[in-house]
């Protein structure tokens, strides 16, 4: 279906499905996706806004019209000022990053959580006040403790399983409404 619709993967049903239920991109939203490859995110992002879009992977991705790509490591705290420079505001932050699996389950998840933590860090060094962030998981036993983290700079914090997720996975996004910064005890 995705290929017969346009999409490079059908993880542009997940971001469609989270956008219909929390309207997380608005009309003139400049939007920033982390892990972006192959970029499904991004042709989703794109139809959404009229704003930036600007995608950001350690793998190329394919050009696709109307869209910035960076190939770079999100961890780099330099690429923060470069994000911020080409983008001027970042009113949403995107990420459907997932690590490489290993097939050990304890192990897959504990490397979910630190991309999680490196979003969401990225998140509060670039984001404007009021803005969004939508990230992917994997439950386990630190899920918790990232979902709390989160909670400590946006106001509204929900938890989300699309309906596009193979059965049995334990993927889950958080849904970070209106960014507070450092402090917020929402």
């Amino acid at each position: 279906r995705a290929v017969r619709e346009g999409y490079r993967s059908r993880a542009a049903y997940k971001l469609r499905e989270i956008q219909e239920r929390f309207r997380v991109i608005r009309d003139n939203d400049n939007v920033l996706d982390l892990g972006a490859a192959p970029g499904s995110w991004l042709q989703v992002a794109r139809s959404l806004t009229g704003g930036k879009v600007v995608g950001i992977d350690l793998s190329p991705i394919a050009p696709l019209e109307g869209v910035t790509t960076i190939t770079a490591d999100l961890t780099n705290p330099s690429l923060w000022r470069e994000v911020s420079a080409l983008m001027g505001i970042v009113n949403v932050v995107v990420s459907d990053a997932a690590p490489k699996l290993s097939g050990h389950r304890s192990y897959d998840q504990a490397r979910s959580i630190e991309l999680g933590e490196q979003a969401l860090a990225f998140a509060c060094n670039v984001l404007k006040p009021g803005g969004n962030l939508v990230m992917k998981s994997f439950q386990g036993e630190d899920f918790d403790h990232l979902l709390n983290e989160v909670k400590q700079y946006f106001l509204s914090v929900k938890t989300y399983r699309s309906n596009a997720s193979r059965k049995g996975s334990s993927e889950v996004y958080i849904i970070a409404k209106n960014f507070a910064g450092a402090g917020n005890e929402a």
